[in-house]
């Protein structure tokens, strides 16, 4: 199946692995959260057991050295962007995390990780030139 929209995720390649895989679930769920849209309906196993609802599309996710340049793009071609920025380590709880995302001005984030959402024609020039995770 083709979708219009494409959702990506970018993690900085020099991460620890518990780290890539913490900053893309955390990322993973903004877009679920902020994009309701790309929610498929819930499961339900042959024994009548239900399951919690995933994408409806494949989510591709990136490495790169910086996420700056990533995140200008984003934000140029008007992309629903997520970011997970250094700081974020150090905190405990949602409210501190948003408090550490505005406490730095834009071209200051330490971004460690994004996503991105939105057409995928305008997804792929934003991640044009990026590799695959491995």
């Amino acid at each position: 199946m083709r979708f219009d929209t494409k959702i990506g995720i970018v993690v900085r390649d020099d991460l620890a692995t518990w780290q890539k895989l913490n900053v893309t679930a955390f990322l993973a769920s903004a877009v679920a959260g902020g994009a309701p849209e790309t929610i498929g309906e819930p499961y339900e196993d042959g024994s009548g057991n239900a399951y919690l609802p995933m994408f409806r599309q494949p989510v591709l996710v990136y490495t790169a050295g910086s996420l700056a340049s990533v995140r200008e793009k984003a934000v140029a071609r008007g992309l629903r962007v997520a970011v997970y920025i250094e700081e974020m380590f150090k905190t405990g709880h949602d409210d501190a995390n948003r408090a550490a995302v505005r406490a730095v001005a834009a071209p200051d984030l330490q971004l460690v990780g994004l996503a991105v959402y939105g057409p995928k024609n305008a997804v792929d020039k934003t991640l044009k030139g990026l590799h695959l995770h491995p």
